[in-house]
């Protein structure tokens, strides 16, 4: 018999049964719930629920970033085309519980992928492991081979989906891309040249879930979670213009094969900018193969880590200083023996081949690449003043171009009071050098006498939409703007008088100096008798430059002289940049 109902007066009079407003109560708050969770659900935990609900390919690209492309110009086309980016591909690998014939699986693999005896018995060996879930085949392998390898039905062989950094064009310098590659303890970043330089802003910023679970590993719901999706890597879009960096590459390459040389390296540069056209090293390597390497070596960009001793290319910097601070012109005169005592060597300095000159101006010493000229003009300068000009060029510090690895070339014999140390310097020995500082050096007389910083990257894009616009940048006044000119005058004599005519391109002014450099001994004092370095550098047309470039020969078998070597290379690219740049001969 049940007892007597428990009732209330509600405040209009009428009695209500206490269950059934609890119950009503107890409907309202589970709604209330029900209703915040689907707003954590659908609003505020969106992006976890999502990300779980796609499964596993969408939760790895939701946390796993996309590396950002590397880009190039093609300023004929207006395009940008990439050189670094990302591709799909697939790794397979085994797992050996799930084959039943070994032999059979062995074979198809070998007929897939060329195995050769010595690969059949290491996959054999592998595919054996019957208690091993995982072993693997091939990584990086594309959508058209994955097909023909499940053509074969073969049980146990699997493949999973990965992105894949790859280079697709080819001969474009390895040098300045890089690679990315593995750590010692497997995850991937960029190594060398830009790859290894920008990775942080290429690779992007991982994302992450976080969720609470209970003890059998089950999501708990209404636990604590969280998700916070990949940021991608940035995009860089180069100052590299495609079409010049590809006949750059290529006329470098057949020059060193031509000359049975040690390797070679060309950079040019827009003067008034100092955005880089193009940068190339010789012998190169293939970012997709990067392991096929003899030596790491190879990885290192010559234009930017070779320092060697520049020879008398650097002898017009010489020149530039002395004329800027007013202790010659180019028609002040001066009388050549041959050779010139100073102070702090026994013997006298002299000419190359010993050859004396008599009585000649600063154009004959240029265009003669007198020795003894050099010193006469360092020591109208002042030791002090030329030092000085040394340093405003941009010598002694790194340029601070935007790649890995670059080199800081080494000046410090000119901190020594002895007037040995300048006198060589003048005529380039004893003093290092890389290629890309003499290209900036020269660029900074083409325009005008204003050294500017070496730009590389155009754009840095951003995942966010966001541009970040590079601008160029003036590091320092060195000479003049009419010294500028002068000089310029004087190495357009140099290539039609001197040693520098095939350097030369028919309807324009070019002008530039050969160097011929030695090297010096790994083991002991003094020079390689065997060993040199051609250099060519300069610049055109000279009434209005467009380009500055520095071309460099590493020990050509044969030929000792640059004007027969890198001098030569020099006008064949000049003669294309002209018609490249569509610029019109202004004589005969």
């Amino acid at each position: 018999m049940k007892g007597p109902q428990k009732k209330w007066k509600t405040t209009s009079g009428k009695t209500t049964d206490i269950r059934l407003e609890v119950f009503r109560y107890f409907l309202v708050a589970l709604a209330s719930i029900i209703t915040l969770k689907l707003v954590f659900v659908q609003i505020i935990d969106h992006d976890f629920y999502t990300a779980l609900a796609n499964g596993q390919h969408e939760l790895f690209k939701t946390l796993v970033p996309d590396r950002g492309t590397i880009y190039v110009h093609d300023y004929k086309d207006k395009t940008l085309v990439p050189i670094g980016t990302n591709e799909q591909r697939f790794f397979i690998y085994a797992d050996p519980r799930q084959i039943t014939d070994v032999d059979k699986t062995v074979q198809a693999l070998t007929e897939m992928f060329g195995y050769d005896e010595a690969k059949q018995a290491i996959i054999k060996e592998k595919l054996n492991r019957h208690d091993d879930p995982y072993e693997p085949i091939e990584k990086e392998i594309d959508d058209k081979t994955l097909a023909k390898l499940e053509a074969y039905n073969l049980d146990g062989i699997l493949s999973v989906r990965k992105s894949a950094r790859v280079y697709p064009e080819q001969g474009v310098g390895g040098h300045i891309i890089g690679f990315l590659g593995a750590n010692e303890d497997g995850t991937m970043v960029g190594k060398y040249g830009l790859e290894g330089y920008f990775n942080e802003e290429l690779a992007g910023t991982k994302g992450f879930i976080h969720a609470e679970r209970d003890i059998a590993g089950r999501l708990i719901s209404i636990g604590d979670r969280s998700v916070e999706p990949a940021v991608d890597g940035a995009d860089l879009v180069l100052t590299i213009d495609r079409t010049i960096q590809f006949k750059v590459c290529s006329a470098l390459r057949e020059a060193v094969e031509q000359h049975d040389a040690d390797g070679g390296s060309v950079v040019i540069v827009e003067p008034s900018t100092g955005k880089i056209f193009a940068m190339c090293g010789a012998p190169d390597f293939d970012p997709n193969h990067y392991g096929d390497v003899e030596s790491i070596n190879a990885f290192n960009n010559p234009a930017i880590f070779d320092s060697y001793e520049p020879g008398s290319i650097f002898k017009p910097l010489t020149m530039a200083a002395a004329i800027d601070v007013g202790a010659v012109s180019p028609t002040t005169t001066f009388e050549d023996t041959g050779s010139v005592m100073v102070e702090g060597w026994p013997k006298p300095l002299g000419n190359a081949e010993g050859k004396s000159y008599g009585v000649v101006d600063m154009t004959k010493v240029l265009e003669d690449s007198i020795n003894t000229g050099m010193v006469f003009s360092m020591r109208k300068t002042g030791r002090e003043n030329f030092v000085d000009y040394v340093k405003r060029f941009g010598f002694g510090t790194k340029t601070g171009i935007e790649l890995e690895t670059e080199q800081q070339n080494n000046i410090t014999s000119l901190e020594k009071e002895s007037e040995i140390y300048s006198a060589t310097a003048s005529f380039g020995q004893g003093i290092t050098v890389t290629p890309i500082q003499i290209a900036m050096a020269y660029a900074a007389v083409a325009n005008g006498g204003v050294l500017k910083r070496p730009m590389i990257i155009d754009e840095i894009r951003r995942s966010d939409g966001s541009v970040e616009k590079r601008t160029p940048q003036d590091i320092t006044r060195v000479i003049d703007e009419k010294t500028a000119r002068t000089i310029g005058a004087m190495l357009v004599s140099v290539i039609e008088h001197g040693h520098g005519k095939r350097a030369g391109v028919p309807g324009y002014y070019i002008g530039g100096k050969t160097g011929t450099a030695q090297v010096a001994r790994k083991d002991g004092i003094g020079y390689d008798q065997d060993n040199t370095i051609g250099s060519f550098a300069g610049f055109g047309p000279v009434e209005d430059p467009r380009f500055a470039m520095v071309v460099r020969i590493d020990n050509p078998k044969g030929i000792t002289w640059a004007e027969s070597t890198a001098a030569p290379l020099f006008g064949k690219i000049a003669e294309f940049l002209v018609e490249y740049f569509e610029i019109q001969p202004v004589r005969k």
